[in-house]
């Protein structure tokens, strides 16, 4: 690739502010797609890149930043993609024309190229083939109309800058590409990367220039460039918002004087920075008064570079599956395995629960399997009652572990304690939403779904967190995930099944089976992809119930059970019928699963213990 050498020697460069907080300035509603605005509004776009050029600004990036598929898909702009960076391009290079027209001076075009808005494997469902193509058809529609160098900006993670970086290297190879993340308050990638991590493999993977832009303010960013100085020997960027926004009077403003980012200015530049700026906040007054601080920089002060690279974090294998829990043992031995299930309590209160363990342990039940907030209820922690059990029965327990209502530091922070306090077995679940349950106005995160939630897991077990920082240790977690072969659509549910195996599920838990050949179909489809399946099996206690799983759960029930707890005349008939149907559950699924996990019904222990009985090894007593 060309180096940015090539065009600025190793002079100080400044580059422009912000264009969203300007566009709001001038009126442009947030819920606008400000790229569009290269076509339907052009000379507003043209006059604010003047407004940066007379400021002193050299380098103008394109009114691009989110013109790519997936941003764009949600204004209903897809199609308009390679107008809409065409426009851009265009816009920026006739403001760069006039400028050497009127006053014969220099600038150049920087085609802007932002992150895709959406969430990338292993945490996401978007592929890193389909972000690279969409990275490349727009860097492809943004050198075709002409720009001068890429900015690649705001990565919040690194897998997410590589396939930018390649897709740039692959589509437009004669153009210098600066790539720039973005940093937390302690100076880290959004992904938990170190600054000197994010340098060296930027470095590694061929970017022209590298730096950190947005962020939560100047001093952030600066601590950020100073430890990636010490790992690279490209040119830095570093272009920070204005300061983190304040809500004033229903306005969020950004409250960092030009002044202050003068200051910063010249601090970046004694640091090693080549190209300075400014991200969201900055005005042409931020960047008026930066020019005037660097007309006065000596740059034979800048910093050596040394060019050091760290060393990388290496991974921590976990145990072998057998070892890591009793769980895990009967995984990879082959034995058939059994559960019950045990709902947390809606209070503080679980002596019921408890005790309900205790009689299933006596049994001779394998583990309890512990639901997180099932149905979006307000109950206590699965994880809370998890350590109870284990405690006072020493019954082997499985956390359910949702993603409704974490974030990923949240998640993180929530396996690590559990590992920490002896909780061994996860099951993955993306979790029932809000609107499931009592508070239906509850506030869901979803920051990722089972899918991420098992990659996050998979990691934890080989000792990295996401940004592939080491933990010291392995988790070792034995990895469960959920199934449901009578979901509508099977093949959804099989697509995802796969991605969860490829992930790193080790095991699976159906959802209730009633359908023996809805289970025997699901298995048979999961040849290629299969993991050792635990089917779920629930007692039915009424013909009421049968209703509700069936129309309300949209769980498959034959009209044969229907019928059979139809003809039920008394509770007690219907409880023993129940008992029957699940027993001979039992009994049908046994050849073609590893084991069974049956419910207790509205806290019914005992049912649960008499339909597993018929599988369990017989007590011996003294």
């Amino acid at each position: 690739m060309p180096q940015f050498a090539d065009i600025f020697a190793d002079r100080p460069v400044l580059a422009d502010g912000a264009m969203g907080t300007v566009l709001y300035a001038r009126g442009i509603f947030i819920n606008r797609c400000y790229d569009e605005l290269n076509l339907s509004d052009p000379g507003l776009i043209l006059s604010i890149h003047e407004e940066y050029l007379q400021a002193g600004a050299e380098i103008l990036e394109t009114n691009t930043f989110g013109a790519n598929r997936f941003r764009l898909a949600r204004h209903g702009l897809a199609g308009k993609m390679a107008e809409i960076n065409a426009a851009g391009v265009r816009i920026a290079r006739q403001a760069v024309e006039h400028l050497k027209d009127k006053q014969a001076g220099e600038a150049w075009v920087s085609g802007s190229v932002g992150p895709l808005g959406v969430r990338l494997e292993p945490l996401g469902k978007t592929g890193l083939d389909e972000a690279r193509a969409a990275f490349a058809e727009q860097i492809r529609a943004l050198d075709e109309a002409g720009v001068d160098m890429l900015s690649i900006e705001t990565m919040p993670a690194l897998n997410e800058a590589h396939e930018a970086l390649e897709a740039a290297r692959e589509t437009a190879p004669e153009l210098p590409v600066l790539v720039m993340v973005t940093v937390d308050e302690e100076g880290n990638c959004l992904d938990g990367s170190s600054p000197q991590q994010a340098a060296a493999l930027l470095t590694e993977w061929g970017a022209g220039a590298i730096g950190v832009n947005c962020s939560t303010g100047p001093a952030t960013v600066l601590t950020a460039i100073e430890a990636m100085r010490a790992a690279t020997t490209l040119p830095l960027a570093a272009m920070p918002n204005a300061g983190m926004p304040r809500a004033v009077e229903g306005r969020n403003i950004y409250l960092c004087s030009p002044e202050y980012m003068a200051s910063f200015a010249r601090k970046a530049i004694a640091a090693g920075v080549q190209i300075v700026g400014g991200c969201c906040g900055t005005t042409p007054n931020h960047i008026r008064a930066m020019r005037s601080a660097m007309r006065a920089i000596d740059a034979q002060a800048r910093v050596e570079v040394t060019g050091e690279a760290p060393a990388l974090n290496t991974e921590t294998p976990p145990s072998p599956l057998g070892e890591r829990s009793r769980i895990g043992a009967l995984v990879a031995e082959g034995s058939f395995i059994t559960l019950v299930e045990i709902v947390p309590p809606k209070g503080i209160n679980c002596n019921a629960e408890i005790e309900g363990a205790q009689l299933l342990a006596q049994l001779g039940v394998h583990a309890i399997n512990v639901p997180d907030s099932p149905r979006a209820s307000a109950r206590m922690s699965a994880q809370s009652l998890c350590i109870q059990i284990q405690q006072h029965t020493g019954i082997e327990t499985i956390l359910h572990y949702t993603c409704r209502d974490r974030n990923v530091l949240s998640i993180q922070s929530d396996l690590l304690g559990a590992s920490s306090i002896g909780l061994h077995n996860i099951l993955c679940v993306t979790g029932d939403p809000p609107k499931l349950g009592n508070y239906p106005d509850a506030t869901a995160v979803f920051d990722v779904d089972s899918i991420g939630l098992v990659n996050i897991v998979r990691r934890l077990n080989h000792g990295l967190d996401i940004g592939s920082n080491a933990i010291g240790v392995s988790t070792n977690f034995t990895i469960g995930v959920a199934a449901n072969p009578g979901v509508a659509d099977i093949e959804q549910e099989l697509r995802r099944f796969a991605y969860k195996v490829e992930a790193g599920a080790e095991y699976a838990i159906t959802q209730p089976v009633f359908d023996l050949r809805l289970l025997e179909s699901f298995l048979k489809r999961l040849e290629e992809h299969r993991i050792p399946v635990i089917a779920g099996i629930w007692p039915l206690v009424s013909l009421r119930n049968a209703e509700f799983m069936k129309n309300d759960l949209r769980v498959s029930m034959p009209e044969e059970i229907m019928l059979r707890m139809a003809q039920t005349d008394t509770p007690d008939a219907a409880r023993r019928e129940g008992i029957l149907i699940a027993q001979e559950m039992v009994e049908a699924v046994r050849p073609f699963v590893q084991g069974v996990q049956v419910s207790a019904p509205f806290g019914r222990y005992d049912i649960a213990a008499e339909v597993i009985a018929s599988v369990l090894p017989p007590t011996h007593t003294e």
